[in-house]
């Protein structure tokens, strides 16, 4: 997994009370939604993941530049609101870490990681995705 420091600015709108649609106007085309504004993060980043497979990653304007964009300031006079979409690339490949943690916690994980079916590589893998995508 790479993850770019760099961060694409969003626009997100509610759309009555059936979900938050969200746009990047720095990468035309790319979109996403979600029902809960918990996932709308998560769902973004994947969606900007997705949308850029094998892509240049663009330059994401700065705040103060987005917000002197006409359609920008417009949504967010209409109660759209900006926010930081992390940028994470998969590879496609695995790579091994050898990583130091309590036996306790170590003991938690496995536990976790087997009740779910999971790998302790995947398992800390996805809670890794999903706390860097928010």
């Amino acid at each position: 997994m790479e993850r770019s420091s760099r961060q694409i600015i969003r626009r997100l709108e509610k759309d009555g009370d059936r979900a938050f649609g969200v746009h990047f106007p720095d990468v035309p085309g790319c979109f996403s939604a979600a029902d809960e504004l918990d996932d709308l993060l998560a769902n973004a980043s994947e969606a900007l993941a997705l949308h850029l497979e094998g892509e240049v990653l663009p330059q994401a304007r700065t705040l103060e530049v987005m917000r002197d964009d006409a359609d920008v300031a417009r949504d967010l006079k209409e109660g759209a609101f900006l926010l930081a979409v992390p940028v994470i690339r998969l590879s496609g490949r695995t790579t091994k870490a050898n990583i130091t943690m309590d036996a306790g916690l170590l003991a938690a994980v496995d536990a976790t990681a087997r009740e779910r079916g999971l790998t302790r590589s995947a398992f800390l893998a996805d809670l890794a995705r999903r706390e860097i995508a928010g």
